[in-house]
């Protein structure tokens, strides 16, 4: 199994963790059937934040006017809003939740460029919360598009999220279903979408990132 790179530092920190607390409460209490509780509970915990990082090999057929869901994880919503901070004006707006057993890669939802960055901190409300959009920590990423469509992505924290990373600068050039960003521990990606956007999911689907199509631009 592919390990993210997140994963490199996160993933012996929690080993070194939850071995301090095994070993602290496997000397606190010697009773046989605890310790060997203990130990599976251990055990699993560590198998679950390995597979958390988990990096598969996506292949996105390159396609133009597609858009790609940038992450993993089930559909929330689909509504008209108000985007005001890159578009300004009315847009589509696709969220995908992502549970701490979905993979956490973000990638390119479209071939293009980054044409905007901009993080905010913010609360960690759960991440279908309404709110969240607007409240939680959270980054806005604008693409271009080579067809010159503007798309804007934004990467939400959720209730036990504490990191979102976000790696292309503003100007670089990115391919559909490239890696872009993760985030840590449970979390949710919003699309906002030209209203013309021919929407190819609805609420409830579950997507990959890099191969489920989301929209289809004009």
């Amino acid at each position: 199994m592919r390990l993210h790179k997140e994963g490199l530092k996160m993933i012996p920190l929690m080993a070194i963790l939850t071995g301090g607390l095994y070993a602290l409460l496997y000397w606190l209490i010697p009773f046989f059937i605890f310790q060997v509780v203990l130990a599976v509970v251990a055990i699993i915990f560590m198998i679950l934040v390995i597979r958390f990082f988990r990096n598969p090999k996506v292949i996105t057929p390159p396609k133009d006017g597609v858009v790609y869901a940038p992450a993993e994880g089930k559909v929330v919503v689909i509504e008209r809003v108000y985007e005001g901070e890159y578009h300004k004006d009315d847009r589509i707006q696709v969220s995908i939740f992502m549970s701490p057993l979905n993979v956490h890669v973000n990638r390119s939802p479209v071939k293009g460029k980054v044409d905007f960055f901009q993080y905010h901190p913010g609360k960690f409300l759960v991440a279908w919360h309404p709110k969240s959009s607007t409240d939680n920590e959270r980054t806005s990423v604008g693409f271009k598009t080579e067809s010159g469509v503007n798309i804007l992505m934004r990467q939400i924290a959720g209730a036990v999220a504490r990191r979102i990373a976000f790696y292309p600068k503003v100007g670089d050039a990115v391919e559909q279903g490239t890696s872009v960003g993760f985030i840590r521990f449970g979390s949710r990606v919003d699309l906002y979408l030209p209203l013309d956007a021919d929407i190819k999911v609805k609420i409830g689907d579950l997507t990959k990132g890099g191969e489920t199509k989301v929209a289809q631009l004009k």
